[in-house]
């Protein structure tokens, strides 16, 4: 959706770049860690798709979005999919053998997973606030609880816990999110925010009185 939304606006809107960057040294370092591992092909595979897919939407920011963004975005590129990823492929090929090879690039990639599947904490919390699933949708938890269940029971069967443990913390966020989407789906906007929507339509009202007696002093 937000890819050819992009092409058929011939602009980024308020869509930003920094999650799709994330995601591609996500991917990056996914592969290469499926890469090093000798049973890693799956990993690699499916990553590899996602370097991709992830390249495609950057690629899009770089042509369609404001100057001042297509400078953020390059630079953000540079930093995290060049620099970062280039530091971490040489320092465990130079410094590292074997099995501690290994470790190393799957605590990055586990790390980096962690962080990325926390970020819906954010919304879970709007949701709780504001009692609306608005800014949760329902496709986005329920991918988020799929991903990281499949995931989360390959890294089982092959015991990798660099798999496992952020993609079972995955799969229990998003299962949470289910929850909370199925408790708040039907439910009504909090007292509070519909009494910050009242207020700001009787300020309206007022402001659009002044200014029609304004208007009517005007023409005297």
């Amino acid at each position: 959706g937000t890819f050819w939304r992009i092409v058929k606006h011939k602009s980024t809107e308020e869509f930003e770049s920094l999650p799709y960057i994330c995601t591609l040294l996500n991917s990056s370092l996914w592969t290469y860690y499926g890469v090093t591992k000798p049973d890693g092909f799956l990993v690699a595979t499916v990553n590899g798709f996602g370097i991709v897919v992830e390249t495609v939407y950057i690629t899009l920011f770089l042509i369609f979005a404001p100057t001042k963004k297509k400078a953020t975005t390059a630079t953000l590129v540079g930093i995290l999919d060049v620099g970062f990823l280039l530091a971490a492929i040489l320092v465990t090929q130079l410094a590292l053998q074997g099995g501690a090879r290994i470790d190393a690039i799957g605590f990055m990639c586990a790390g980096l997973n962690i962080i990325m599947y926390g970020s819906p904490l954010s919304a879970m919390r709007t949701v709780a606030t504001t009692k609306s699933v608005e800014y949760m949708p329902f496709f986005l938890s329920f991918f988020l609880f799929l991903n990281g269940g499949i995931w989360a029971f390959y890294a089982f069967l092959v015991r990798d816990y660099f798999l496992g443990v952020p993609n079972g913390t995955g799969f229990v966020l998003g299962t949470a999110q289910l929850v909370l989407y199925a408790v708040y789906r039907n439910a009504k906007p909090s007292r509070s925010i519909e009494n910050e929507l009242e207020e700001g339509e009787q300020h309206e009202n007022l402001l659009s009185s002044a200014n029609q007696t304004h208007g009517t002093w005007d023409t005297r």
